[in-house]
């Protein structure tokens, strides 16, 4: 059996999507396996995350004037990868897309992902300032990646300033709120509307925090898509 080659992620990392990771499909947990759909004659899949501001700045020089400018790049993004250094292999982008994808399922097998008490992911180098972009299947093997588990910066946290810092009460005890949190950020000229004060008050990370305008872009649309949720009949 030849030689697997190496994952040639230099230009996707360039262009803000930093956080890569191969999965061997077969080495996947089922349950996980599942949310992925149809993965007949595909061998591998690609996780792909940004950390840090880069992606939001390349997603801003490249002028996307539309909802959702972070996945519209991120896809053509991916797309201009593939062509490149998987000419006509077959490939499916499943994140984004409509089907619900197991991705912080998919980001603990890589190391990326502990629980915070505000709920967002967070391991020890980034802080919680990265997110998830997309996941690729593919019918291409390259090398195999093994995780890096830097650990849970929260478990040996004891000053808890994103608990203290939470104008909603909604940590309190380390048990997340969800409705607390939720009501509080519904109301009229919220604190939380554009940003959540308990993550901006971690200090793990804080040199790669967000740029204002990616952090109230992102929380907008949350908040947008809470509204809706909270008028369905």
């Amino acid at each position: 059996m030849s030689e697997r080659p190496p994952f040639p992620g230099g230009g996707l990392a360039e262009a803000g999507l930093n956080r890569q990771f191969l999965f061997d499909l077969d080495g996947l947990p089922e349950e996980t396996r599942k949310t992925l759909g149809d993965t007949t004659g595909f061998h591998q899949l690609i996780l792909l995350g940004h950390a840090g501001r880069r992606l939001w700045e390349r997603v801003q020089a490249a002028g996307i004037a539309s909802q959702h400018p972070i996945d519209d790049y991120t896809v053509c993004t991916v797309e201009a990868w593939l062509v490149e250094h998987l000419p006509g292999r077959a490939y499916r982008i499943v994140y984004p897309g409509q089907q619900p994808v197991g991705l912080q399922a998919l980001g603990k097998l890589a190391g990326w992902h502990h629980t915070s008490p505000f709920m967002i992911g967070i391991d020890a180098e980034w802080g919680s300032w990265y997110a998830y972009r997309a996941a690729v299947l593919i019918d291409f093997q390259f090398s195999a990646f093994f995780p890096v588990d830097r650990g849970n910066p929260c478990l040996d946290c004891r000053s808890t300033p994103c608990i203290t810092a939470c104008p909603a009460d909604a940590l309190a005890g380390r048990q997340f709120n969800l409705q607390a949190c939720s009501g509080y950020r519904l109301q009229t000229e919220s604190p939380c509307a554009e940003g959540c004060p308990a993550r901006q008050a971690c200090p793990v990370g804080a040199e790669h925090r967000y740029e204002a305008t990616q952090i109230a872009h992102s929380y907008r649309r949350s908040l947008a898509m809470l509204r809706q949720y909270i008028d369905k009949p």
